[in-house]
C-alpha cells in the first residue's frame, strides 16, 4: 500500500524571498505554467497583501492555471486574508494559507503578543479564511521551536475552525531530522482532531538539513505534504529542494511507500527555467539537476556503468528530464524538427511568432556553432522568452579590441528608444570595456552586485550564459544573456537588465515575511 505525498511548491513565494530573485509578473506566470506541467499539487503564487504587483500576479496565475491548486499566503488578519481571497477569485482550485508565529521567542520579540492572544488570533483568522474559501491551510511560524502543549492547542483550534492542512515550519533551519520527525509525530498524537487535517512540513536549509528534516517529518512524523522549491531556492540558505524530495520518494519507494503525482521528466526543464529567470546558477554537483549529477569521472565507475547501469546509477538521467541524446539538431534542420525538439524538451511557446523568432535564433546559432545541444536550445528559447515584450534598449553591434600589454577597448552600437547610440570606452578587460561603453551613454547609475558566467555545455564551442544583477534605489533586477562569444553574452545580459530597470516591471519584494 502506498500513500499520496502532496507537493506544495513555494518557489514563487518563499523562493522569491532570496535577495535578487524577485521576478516580473510575466516571469512568475511562465514558471507557474511549468510547475503545472510538472504536475505540482499546490502552487503558492505569492503574498497578495505584500504589494499591488504580487496581488495582480497571483490573480493572473489563478486565471491561467487549471490543473494545480493556486495558493496565496496571508498573515492572520482580515485584510491579508481578504486580499488573498480576492486575488484567487478566478482560480479553479484556490487555497488561502494563513500563518502566525507560535514560538516563545517570536511571540515575545516580534509579535509582542501573549500566547492567549496568538491563540485567539489563530481562531479568528482561520474562521474568517474558511468563510471565504473551502481550502484553508494554517501554518505555525517557527513551529519547530514552539512549546509542544501550546502548539497542540493552536493546531487543534485551527482544525476546529476549518483548516484542512496544518503546516509545521522549521522557519530558521534549526531542527535535526530524528528530533523533528518525533516532534511532528508527538504533535499529531496530542491534537485530538488531528485526523481531520493533512499535516505538512516546511523546512529551511540553514544547517543543510531541509530535505532530511522534511523526509523525517514524512516518514517518522506522518506528514503527507511537503513544502519545497525548485533548486532549493529561498531566503538565506534556501528551502527544501523539491526535486530531491520527489526523487527520494520515487527511488526509495520500498522505504517510504509514497507516491507523488509529479511528472519527473519536467524536473530539469523547471530547474533551468527557474535558474535562468532568477540568475541563481545551479551548482554542478547539485543532486538531480546539477550538471555533474549523472557524470562519472572514475575509471572504475565508468567501467561499472558500461557493464550494468545500476552499479553506480540509482536513477536514470532521462527520468528527470536529462536527454540521453545530447546532440539533436544542426544547421540543416528545419522548423518542424526544431518545433518537435522543443516539445520533447517540454517547451511551449505562446505564439507562432515566438516560434519563428526562436527558430531564427537557432539558425543563427547553428551557423556559428557546429554542434547544437539541448542546453543550447533551452538557452536560446529562454533568452527569447525572458526578454521584455517591448525593449527600450537593443544591441546593434559590438566591436572590441584586446591585446597583451594594451588596455582593452570597445565600441557598442545600440538602440535607445528607437534611436541608435554609440558608446566607446576602455576597461580592465573586453567585458568591462563593453559594459562601460554602454553605461557611458545610458548613465543608469545602477550598481552591479553580481556578474556570473556559466558554460552551457562542456567544450570551447559552448555558449556562455551570463547573469548580471543590477541594483538601483532599492530595486534589484537580473539580466541574462547567452552567446558563443562571452563578451556578446555579457552585453546582452547587461542590456536585458537595463530594460528591466527602465520598464519598472520588477517590484521590490518585501523580505522577512512568511514561514
Amino acid at each position: 500500500m502506498t500513500d499520496k505525498l502532496i507537493i506544495f511548491d513555494t518557489t514563487l513565494r518563499d523562493g522569491e524571498q532570496s535577495p535578487g530573485a524577485s521576478m516580473t509578473s510575466e516571469e512568475k506566470l511562465r514558471i507557474a505554467r511549468q510547475l503545472e506541467r510538472l504536475k505540482v499539487d499546490v502552487i503558492e503564487a505569492g503574498f497578495a497583501a505584500s504589494s499591488p504587483g504580487d496581488f495582480e500576479c497571483i490573480r493572473s496565475i489563478a486565471a491561467a492555471v487549471k490543473d494545480s491548486t493556486v495558493c496565496s499566503l496571508a498573515r492572520a488578519n482580515e485584510n491579508d486574508i481578504s486580499r488573498a481571497a480576492e486575488a484567487l477569485k478566478e482560480a479553479q482550485r484556490a487555497r488561502i494559507h494563513t500563518f502566525i508565529a507560535t514560538s516563545p521567542l517570536h511571540m515575545e520579540k516580534k509579535l509582542r503578543m501573549t500566547p492567549e492572544q496568538v491563540l485567539e488570533q489563530t481562531i479568528k483568522a482561520v474562521r474568517y479564511a474558511r468563510s471565504l474559501a473551502e481550502d484553508v491551510e494554517f501554518s505555525a511560524e517557527d513551529g519547530s521551536r514552539s512549546e509542544m502543549d501550546f502548539l497542540a492547542r493552536v493546531c487543534e483550534a485551527a482544525i476546529r475552525e476549518g483548516a484542512r492542512t496544518i503546516n509545521i515550519p522549521d522557519t530558521v533551519g534549526y531542527a535535526i531530522p530524528e528530533q523533528f520527525g518525533a516532534f511532528i509525530k508527538e504533535l499529531r498524537e496530542k491534537v485530538p482532531n488531528s485526523d481531520q487535517a493533512i499535516w505538512s512540513v516546511h523546512c529551511h536549509d540553514d544547517l543543510g538539513l531541509a530535505v532530511a528534516n522534511s523526509l523525517a517529518g514524512v516518514y517518522i512524523g506522518g506528514a503527507r505534504q511537503v513544502e519545497c522549491t525548485i533548486n532549493g531556492l529561498g531566503e538565506r540558505a534556501g528551502n527544501c529542494s523539491m526535486e530531491e524530495v520527489v526523487m527520494a520518494c520515487r527511488t526509495r519507494r520500498d522505504y517510504f511507500h509514497l507516491e507523488t503525482g509529479i511528472d519527473t521528466t519536467q524536473i530539469v526543464p523547471a530547474s533551468r527555467l527557474v535558474s535562468r529567470t532568477t540568475g541563481f546558477v545551479v551548482q554542478p554537483n547539485k543532486a538531480i539537476v546539477g550538471a555533474n549529477a549523472f557524470a562519472h569521472a572514475s575509471g572504475i565507475h565508468q567501467d561499472g556503468v558500461l557493464k550494468a547501469r545500476d552499479t553506480y546509477e540509482i536513477m536514470r538521467a532521462e527520468d528527470v528530464g536529462w536527454s540521453a541524446n545530447k546532440i539533436v539538431l544542426g544547421k540543416l534542420s528545419g522548423r518542424n524538427a526544431f518545433k518537435q525538439r522543443l516539445q520533447e524538451l517540454g517547451i511551449t511557446l505562446g505564439s507562432e511568432s515566438e516560434l519563428l523568432a526562436a527558430f531564427a535564433r537557432f539558425k543563427d546559432l547553428a551557423d556559428r556553432k557546429s554542434e547544437i545541444f539541448d542546453e543550447d536550445i533551452l538557452a536560446l528559447v529562454s533568452d527569447e522568452s525572458l526578454a521584455p515584450v517591448k525593449e527600450h534598449y537593443g544591441l546593434v553591434s559590438l566591436s572590441q579590441h584586446s591585446e597583451t600589454g594594451e588596455q582593452p577597448s570597445a565600441e557598442v552600437i545600440f538602440t535607445a528608444g528607437g534611436k541608435e547610440v554609440t558608446g566607446t570606452s576602455t576597461g580592465n578587460g573586453p567585458v568591462d570595456a563593453s559594459l562601460k561603453a554602454i553605461e557611458s551613454q545610458v548613465q543608469s547609475g545602477a550598481d552591479m552586485v553580481l556578474y556570473s558566467v556559466n558554460a552551457i555545455s562542456g567544450n570551447t564551442e559552448s555558449q556562455g550564459e551570463v547573469t548580471v544583477r543590477l541594483q538601483k534605489e532599492g530595486r534589484i533586477v537580473n539580466g541574462v544573456g547567452a552567446d558563443p562569444d562571452i563578451v556578446v553574452a555579457s552585453v546582452k545580459a547587461y542590456i536585458n537588465a537595463l530594460n528591466k530597470l527602465h520598464s519598472g516591471a520588477v517590484r521590490v519584494k518585501a523580505q522577512g515575511e512568511g514561514v
